[in-house]
């Protein structure tokens, strides 16, 4: 049985406070070079719109975020998975195509960010259906983790995106004419602990998995391969420092690429 918060308006606040509220005018304060620009965010699922509206708001200050996506998808992809199907789904890209056409026609948004591990097999499709850019969140720290050399230490908390994410890695560094070789760790328990709440306990699992990696053998750096683990960085927020080596996030990479398109 799931226990509710004990303070729920102290819940009910604090979530007001990072998703804000549907309106027309951006919100007070921000980055005067992106005050008035709008991102739409492409979801694999609604329970991470937490996440892209606090990442968003920390790096990109003045730009109005506009969530896209939903639960279903992530429950279908998750479905084919299971049953050893193409995973993501056919039809789950086209659903990310529909709520791109969404985001341009009805939000009006500037940009487009897939935050969706998983789906980033949706980018070819997603971008050539609307017209305005389209970053794919996962792409700045795969460049990242190629133009720092070295073995890439992988680590997954969510089975589903494993595949995913060695494609685009591989790809990256075709793409870059450079060589990377990587080894993958999934932390399943690090999952569990995320979906009870256990922030700390999540973050201290992947913490644990990139010491004894770290221990095992030589790597250059450390790729988290969900937007969901980027919260690992409010427990430990120099890394580098931590481990002696750098570990790369999607949320905070992949904002910091969108507030390059926004104000190129």
């Amino acid at each position: 049985m799931i226990t509710l918060p004990n303070d729920p308006i102290r819940l009910f606040s604090d979530y007001v406070t990072v998703t804000g509220i549907g309106r027309l005018e951006s919100g007070p304060g921000g980055d005067p070079a992106l005050v008035g620009k709008q991102l739409g965010l492409l979801n694999g699922a609604s329970w991470i719109t937490l996440w892209c509206n606090y990442f968003g708001k920390r790096y990109l200050p003045g730009v109005k975020l506009v969530n896209a996506g939903n639960d279903a998808v992530q429950l279908n992809f998750t479905e084919a998975y299971v049953k050893g199907e193409p995973c993501p789904p056919q039809e789950n890209i086209h659903a990310f195509v529909r709520m791109a056409r969404d985001l341009v026609e009805l939000g009006h948004v500037d940009a487009i960010l897939i935050t969706c591990s998983t789906m980033n097999r949706s980018y070819p499709a997603v971008a050539e259906a609307v017209d305005v850019p389209v970053v794919q969140i996962d792409m700045p720290m795969m460049e990242a983790a190629v133009n720092h050399g070295g073995k890439v230490l992988v680590i997954a908390t969510l089975v589903t995106t494993v595949n995913s994410t060695q494609a685009l890695l591989e790809e990256t560094a075709q793409r870059l004419g450079k060589g990377v070789v990587s080894a993958g760790v999934t932390v399943e328990e690090a999952w569990h602990r995320l979906a009870a709440g256990d922030i700390q306990g999540h973050n201290d699992l992947l913490a644990q998995a990139i010491r004894e990696s770290t221990a095992r053998e030589s790597f250059g750096c450390v790729v988290l391969a969900q937007l969901s683990m980027t919260v690992f960085l409010l427990s430990y927020p120099d890394p580098e420092a931590e481990f002696g080596l750098p570990v790369f996030t999607s949320g905070q990479l992949g904002f910091q690429r969108v507030k390059e398109v926004l104000t190129a």
